[in-house]
Order: C-alpha cells, then sequence, then structure tokens
C-alpha cells in the first residue's frame, strides 16, 4: 500500500484530492505559488479556488518540486491540460520508476490531441498509467457530499491499490479498464457543457438542454468508440455521470463559459475574467479535429469550436445545428 501521495497541481480539484487522500496517507500538494503553499499550511485555505472551505491540518503544501515528489508511492497529476507536458517533463527527473501516474485532467494537448495518459507514457514510460474521472465538482466532494467516480487503469491490481488511497466514505471508486473510454468522456463533456450553458444563457429550458446532453453524449460515444474504446463506458460514471452533473451545475466552468456565450459575451473577455481553466474552450477544437481524423461526426463540437475560436456566433451556432437534415437517430 502506498504511504506518500504526491497531488501536482493546487486548483480547485487538485486541493479537492489532496484533502481525501490525506485522511488516508500522507500526502504533499504541490504548487508553483509560494504564497498559496503558504496560506495552505498556516489557514489550512486555498480560497482562490475553494473560498472559505477548510482544509485537512495534516495536508501539507510545497512549491519545490523536487521535495514534492521525491520519495513519493503515486503521483497525481491535477495540471490543466495545456501545462502538463511541461510539468511532466519537471517531475519526471525525480520521480522513480515504477511509481503511479494518476491523470486527474479531462483535456487533449493541443498541440498533439493526445489524451494526458499518452502524455504520461511518452514522457515516463517507465510508470503505470491511471485516470481518475467522473462526476467531480469539487466543493460538493471536499464538503462530503455523497459521490462515486472511476479509476481507469489496465491493470487492475493498481487500480484496486489507488482505491484503497484515494476513496473516503462519502466518496466511492469503481474500477474501469477502458482507459481511453474515460479520458475521452472527460474531455468531451466539457465541450457539451458549453453548449448547454449556452441555452441556458439563451433562456431556453429543460427540453433544450436535454436534446443537447443526448445529442452530446451520442458524439462522445462515437469518437470514444472510433478511437478504440468501449462503449458501455458512455452510460457510465465517466460519461453520462460527467455530463449529467457538469450539465447541470454553475460550479462547472464549463457551463458558466457557455452560460455567457449566450447572454452574448465575448469569449475572451470570458476567459480573461476567470481565474481557473475552462478545458472545454481550448479542447474543442482538438476534438474536432480528433474527428475530422477519425471520420467521425460531431456537430455539437464543431459549432462549440467555432463560436470558442470567435469564427460565428452562439445564435448562429444554433441555428447550423437546428437546419441540418433529418435522419435515424442512430447513424
Amino acid at each position: 500500500m502506498a504511504q506518500r501521495i504526491c497531488v501536482v497541481g493546487a486548483g480547485s480539484w487538485g486541493t479537492t484530492v489532496a484533502a481525501l487522500t490525506s485522511h488516508n496517507v500522507d500526502t504533499t500538494l504541490w504548487t508553483r505559488r509560494a504564497e498559496l503553499a503558504d496560506e495552505i499550511n498556516s489557514r489550512h485555505t486555498n480560497s482562490a479556488y475553494l473560498g472559505d472551505s477548510l482544509l485537512p491540518e495534516s495536508l501539507r503544501a510545497n512549491c519545490d518540486i523536487e521535495q514534492a515528489v521525491s520519495g513519493a508511492d503515486v503521483i497525481a497529476m491535477a495540471v490543466p491540460s495545456q501545462g502538463f507536458h511541461s510539468v511532466m517533463n519537471e517531475l519526471s527527473k525525480f520521480v522513480r520508476s515504477g511509481v503511479p501516474i494518476l491523470s486527474l485532467s479531462k483535456g487533449l494537448e493541443q498541440s498533439t490531441f493526445k489524451r494526458m495518459s499518452e502524455v504520461i507514457t511518452e514522457v515516463m514510460p517507465h510508470n503505470p498509467v491511471a485516470v481518475l474521472s467522473g462526476p467531480n465538482l469539487a466543493k460538493e466532494i471536499l464538503a462530503g457530499q455523497p459521490a462515486a467516480s472511476v479509476i481507469a487503469c489496465s491493470n487492475e491490481s493498481i487500480a484496486r491499490e489507488l482505491i484503497s488511497v484515494f476513496s473516503r466514505p462519502t466518496f466511492r471508486l469503481y474500477t474501469n479498464p477502458d482507459v481511453i473510454g474515460c479520458e475521452i468522456g472527460g474531455v468531451v463533456k466539457n465541450v457539451v457543457a458549453i453548449a448547454s450553458g449556452i441555452s441556458q444563457g439563451f433562456g431556453f429550458g429543460e427540453n433544450s438542454k436535454a436534446t443537447l446532453v443526448t445529442r452530446g453524449l451520442a458524439e462522445m460515444s462515437r469518437l470514444g468508440v472510433a478511437l478504440g474504446a468501449q462503449a458501455a463506458t458512455f452510460s457510465g460514471l465517466a460519461g453520462m455521470g460527467d455530463v449529467m452533473a457538469t450539465c447541470a451545475s454553475m460550479q462547472s466552468r464549463n457551463t458558466q463559459v457557455g452560460v455567457r456565450l449566450g447572454k452574448g459575451e465575448n469569449i475572451d473577455a470570458i476567459v480573461a475574467s476567470m481565474n481557473m481553466v475552462a478545458e472545454g474552450v481550448k479542447s474543442s477544437a482538438s476534438v474536432v479535429e480528433l474527428a475530422h481524423r477519425h471520420s467521425v461526426e460531431m456537430p455539437i463540437a464543431e459549432q462549440v469550436a467555432a463560436v470558442c475560436a470567435g469564427r460565428i456566433s452562439a445564435a448562429d451556432a444554433l441555428r447550423a445545428l437546428m437546419s441540418r437534415q433529418s435522419k435515424s437517430e442512430f447513424d
């Protein structure tokens, strides 16, 4: 059993996961900012990301990456996808071979369209890779509200060891061997959440949201299966579960972006005003390119990507979707 964990990245989700594991094992949370490390260690809060929520006193933060990751038995990566590769390069100098690396990030690398597990394998080919995904609204989980997620790993024994470290009485974890499906679910749900938020920003009701979510799930499944995922994954926690939570909550940064787009705000102004990354803004273009490469039709993702790139308005995107030729639901 792992005795020491390092969570890399002190945003809302990384901090929440570190708070969970600190009840089970010795946990270090790495952050680039010394002032944030000081706040976590002295005041036991991360006010920029989690308000006045109190963190366990046993959780320690460190801004020295060598000190943070050296000797860790498990590394959990909670870095946004666009900075993921560079941080992996940094910590790879100090992490020993064989230490499992768990991705908590839900995005694609913009330049290569690689999933985060692929980035980990590229940088650290001698370390087992796993992914944690599901309905992960950080503040609810930190508050101890009941929730469940999936740890996806091709090695069942490693997945079960990670479950023993990351689970809590109010945070239930399941195993799933489908790493591809769990990652694609986490990526595409952010794009679907932007679309759902746009609908909400327009003032539309539940029928519109249900339509976007259902058809978004169909797009997610099509892409995932084309990449080698199992279709059943997308009806589980890392697919439907994550989409339901994200699209239903204004805690979701991607939903917030969509709502503001639907109300007519400019994408650049929206992104500039946020202190946390909305992965779907950047990932939408990567998802569309990945779909094109595999001849997968994803009209919702295409329209979201166009709106996020500033090429069309949200209203024009809606008209484009509603004017498409009708066909079988299962094509």
